[in-house]
């Protein structure tokens, strides 16, 4: 889900690549190790309220219920289509989600729904303006003190990772990713009114270095 105004791009940037995302991810970005420690650093209780910004195919979405059953569990995106392949998934794998659509910036939720918020793979795809329209949002609907989990490329830890990721640039945008690479998601939350924000861990892969984040709303 990438928001330009009320618009998104299709999961790999062409709809005809969407039904081969979860393959190409799941092949490129090692996925099951970064998605399991995202949803291990969110310290996801029982009753809490959990949202996956842009939950694409359902795949974080459907690993977080799985992993905490007595959570709630909502996946958002803006492509209908990506809904509908994680709608199914979600049954096929036997968990009862709640899926909506809606754009970043505009999330159809009111003040404080929610305790955690989940993103992976993301933010790489918005203009800085998006991002920061996208992060006052995400501030907005958690509850005084709840946290924001961040997944997504960040700047390459040597040489070689960046390289690597110039096909993820070349697919997603340059402007919009070297937001990533130069280190703006940290000052970009902290600029948003998130406090205690920092890196938690990184992992290399054959994209790139991806970096994982958190963000805490005061009380």
């Amino acid at each position: 889900m990438n928001s330009q105004e009320n618009h998104f791009v299709p999961a790999l940037g062409m709809r005809f690549l969407t039904p081969l995302y979860d393959t190409v991810v799941r092949w490129t970005t090692r996925e099951r190790r970064f998605k399991a420690a995202l949803i291990k650093q969110s310290g996801i209780e029982a009753g809490h309220r959990v949202l996956d910004l842009a939950c694409g195919t359902g795949t974080l979405t459907i690993w977080a219920k799985q992993a905490h059953p007595k959570a709630q569990i909502t996946g958002i995106d803006g492509d209908p289509f990506i809904l509908v392949l994680g709608e199914r998934k979600a049954r096929s794998s036997g968990v009862a989600l709640c899926f909506h659509q809606g754009i970043s910036h505009a999330l159809p939720f009111a003040d404080a729904s929610f305790d955690r918020v989940l993103s992976s793979l993301f933010f790489h795809h918005l203009s800085w303006q998006d991002k920061e329209r996208t992060a006052c949002e995400l501030l907005r609907v958690l509850e005084p003190g709840g946290e924001l989990h961040v997944a997504d490329w960040g700047a390459p830890s040597h040489p070689l990772m960046r390289v690597l990721h110039l096909p993820v640039q070349w697919l997603d945008g340059f402007a919009n990713t070297n937001d990533n690479l130069q280190g703006k998601l940290v000052p970009l939350f902290e600029s948003s009114g998130f406090i205690n924000v920092r890196e938690r861990r990184h992992f290399d892969t054959s994209l790139g270095t991806l970096r994982l984040f958190s963000a805490k709303k005061p009380l």
